[in-house]
């Protein structure tokens, strides 16, 4: 039967594993799309338009957020960055699941909005706090300050666990994909999920009065 497609939230503090299931998840199956993003910054060298972001203007931008075509939106160090609604909605029509790797203020503005009940939202926690320093400590790719600043921000996600559906403790990759996997794996098989099934309830009771 077909299904509708799930809005996919990931989301973890910093280090504790959401971009990385993220790409796992991709890998499982392909045919998830990851939400591309609105921005009103200058594109980088080398990002093409619709694929990487959808760059707007500021009026471009303002106006999707006036007509409530964004799913959410926040503005970041001078720019704003948003998922656009309509893209989402195609590709929920199709059946074709997309994966949104967000915080959980984003999280909580695709939960509150008109596709809201089509959300999976998934919350990965570190171990401990010392594996989560560990682990942002050992990507070689922020100083100590910058390391500092996400430990410090950890505990605000943290804190917000309890507004997802799933809650994981990312404490081995491979045990905690498989968990991730399962979770999709029943949430795609949804009464509310599957738009068919009311159709075929009818036929099958139109069946039986036939019978009797």
């Amino acid at each position: 039967m077909a299904r509708r497609g799930l809005l996919i939230i990931l989301s973890s503090p910093s280090g504790a594993g959401k971009s990385t299931h993220s790409k796992r998840l991709r890998a499982w199956d392909p045919t998830i799309r990851f939400s591309v993003s609105a921005t009103t910054r200058q594109p980088r060298e080398g990002e093409v338009d619709g694929k990487d972001y959808h760059f707007k203007t500021e009026a471009e931008f303002r106006q999707l957020v006036s007509e409530n075509k964004m799913l959410e939106h926040a503005h970041v160090f001078g720019n704003f960055y948003g998922s656009p609604m309509d893209p989402v909605q195609e590709a929920i029509s199709e059946g074709v699941d997309v994966l949104f790797d967000v915080d959980w203020q984003g999280a909580e503005q695709i939960k509150d909005s008109p596709l809201g009940q089509h959300v999976l939202s998934v919350f990965f926690l570190p171990p401990s706090i010392a594996e989560l320093r560990r682990r942002l400590e050992s990507r070689g790719q922020d100083d100590k300050a910058t390391i500092d600043k996400r430990m410090a921000q950890s505990w605000d996600e943290i804190s917000h666990w309890r507004s997802y559906d799933y809650v994981l403790v990312n404490d081995d990759l491979d045990k905690t994909e498989a968990e991730l996997r399962t979770i999709v794996q029943g949430e795609r098989m949804r009464r509310d999920q599957q738009p068919d099934l009311a159709d075929h309830v009818r036929a099958l009771q139109d069946e039986f009065a036939r019978l009797g």
